[in-house]
């Protein structure tokens, strides 16, 4: 099996309080922010692994191949992901501030046509645009089944379909889905089982909620597998955007809290001052 796994860096989740807003309002700045990959996108690399593995022997039984769109920086998340167990990297030179969901899942579809891979495998959203709009548009335009908020995927050796369950409003819905298709993942799929190839043992268990380490001697080892860079222009993608961000606030500074002297006081000030009952 061959998949394709869409990845972006954003900054780093862990610093997110460190953001500000520039002095015009008109963007958010990350000076001296680091980048990480995002955290649903390594989810999805993660199982896009377990998925092309024997989880005992760690033998390979498939092809992983990342793509992310940014500038030459972003060979660093890039390698991340190669260094996890990825086998090829693609990366497609654009600036962040040029892109919206709509651009995105064009090159992600000229990629597809290129790669031709059996599942294109992707993290939910995204955690600094939170749209959640990329793999349902993806599918649309490519005309392939879809499968989102997933958080369990299971294939079988020689079966065209993948079986998933999905988290929706009521619950777990369970569904099979006609390859090559589109699946967007949760942060359960990293469960110790939530994964299932068929080749791998039923009852093997991954480290549970967690993607696999990579320590600096596989990051530099990684630097060694094949990566390839392309432009927008070249891959024929429209780079006309449907989003623009017109400006940006800070939320309003929380008042601080007050002591009361009684119950009665209490609900009076819930009811008329807060107005939350």
């Amino acid at each position: 099996m061959k998949i394709l796994v869409p990845v972006k860096r954003v900054a780093d989740p862990d610093n997110a309080n460190k953001v500000k807003i520039s002095a015009d309002g008109t963007a958010v700045t990350t000076e001296g922010l680091s980048w990480d990959v995002n955290p649903f996108d390594l989810y999805a690399v993660e199982a896009a692994i377990r998925l092309t593995e024997h989880g005992q022997k760690k033998d390979r039984q498939g092809e992983v191949v990342v793509m992310t769109l940014g500038p030459a920086e972003t060979v660093t998340q890039l390698r991340r992901c190669l260094a996890m167990g990825a086998d090829r990297a693609l990366r497609v030179e654009a600036e962040d501030a040029k892109l919206d969901s709509w651009v995105v899942a064009r090159a992600i579809a000229k990629v597809y046509e290129k790669e031709k891979p059996d599942l294109v495998l992707m993290g939910k959203q995204v955690v600094d645009g939170d749209s959640n709009q990329v793999a349902q548009i993806l599918a649309r335009m490519l005309g392939l089944p879809q499968a989102t908020f997933c958080a369990t995927v299971a294939t079988r050796p020689g079966e065209k379909s993948v079986e998933v369950a999905r988290e929706v409003d009521g619950g777990i819905l369970r569904m099979k889905v006609a390859l090559p298709a589109i699946v967007s993942v949760d942060l359960r799929i990293i469960g110790e089982r939530a994964v299932q190839n068929g080749i791998t043992p039923a009852d093997f268990k991954y480290p549970a909620d967690n993607v696999r380490y990579t320590p600096l001697p596989m990051i530099k080892k990684a630097e060694k597998k094949p990566q390839e860079t392309m432009t927008l222009a070249a891959l024929g993608v429209d780079e006309t955007t449907r989003v623009a961000y017109v400006g940006f606030t800070m939320p309003p500074v929380r008042k601080g809290g007050i002591k009361v002297d009684s119950v009665q006081t209490l609900v009076d000030k819930l009811k008329n001052v807060s107005r939350v009952i």
